[in-house]
């Protein structure tokens, strides 16, 4: 199975990001990843519309926004507008879930659910045919560089075993703590989306360390 790779925004040089843009637009980047935080659901804020309008500018990969907010059905149409291509939101924070996601396919983007490492992936099991992107959180969301939480490899290899059974054609993304050692792991379980941030940006090389990410295994 060929993995793609995201780079999140969230661990980048803020000071210099028109350059770490170029970067990714330049390297083996499949997705560029936008985690949006809102000091509420998790206790971080990260960045909003302006910083997503910026990056959309300038380049050509698309743009896979990770909402770590509550209440996310009121901003549906403001990251579509902003330039989202594919709209993630976690179950935890929706009351909503079937007509949220079938809102976000309606605007045009793919939909996505992301769940924290404790939450089982067997709760959102009816609604796996609705989106593209199942995202599990192999850390506490809310702060970049955070160690790998393990327990999520039997969460994975469950989801995708399950979902290989049912014939569904969904990705299974991880994001927290991915890098050179845990991808091995992540990829062996059964995850097909590699969302790395401090592993990426604080690296020697990140275009390299980016191609690094993409290689088999």
């Amino acid at each position: 199975m060929n993995h793609l790779v995201a780079p999140s925004v969230l661990a980048a040089d803020f000071l210099h990001l028109g350059r770490d843009m170029e970067m990714l637009e330049k390297s083996a980047t499949d997705w560029i990843h936008f985690d949006v935080m809102d000091g509420r659901f998790v206790p971080n804020i990260s960045f909003g519309f302006p910083v997503l309008q910026a990056v959309k500018r300038v380049t050509t990969k698309p743009l896979d926004v990770h909402l770590m907010i509550e209440q996310p059905e009121q901003y549906l149409e403001s990251f579509k507008n902003a330039g989202a291509d594919r709209l993630t939101i976690h179950a935890e924070a929706v009351r909503h879930l079937d007509r949220t996601l079938n809102e976000i396919r309606r605007m045009g983007m793919a939909p996505g659910i992301a769940l924290n490492p404790a939450t089982p992936w067997e709760s959102v099991r009816h609604v796996l045919p609705l989106i593209d992107t199942l995202l599990i959180m192999t850390v506490n969301p809310g702060f970049g560089g955070q160690s790998f939480i393990t327990y999520t490899l039997d969460k994975i290899r469950t989801l995708r075993a399950w979902m290989d059974s049912k014939g569904l054609d969904v990705h299974i993304q991880v994001d927290g703590g991915i890098d050179l050692k845990t991808k091995a792991l992540v990829l062996e379980a059964g995850a097909d989306v590699l969302v790395s941030g401090s592993a990426v940006f604080s690296s020697k090389d990140p275009m390299a360390y980016i191609a690094a990410l993409k290689e088999p295994g």
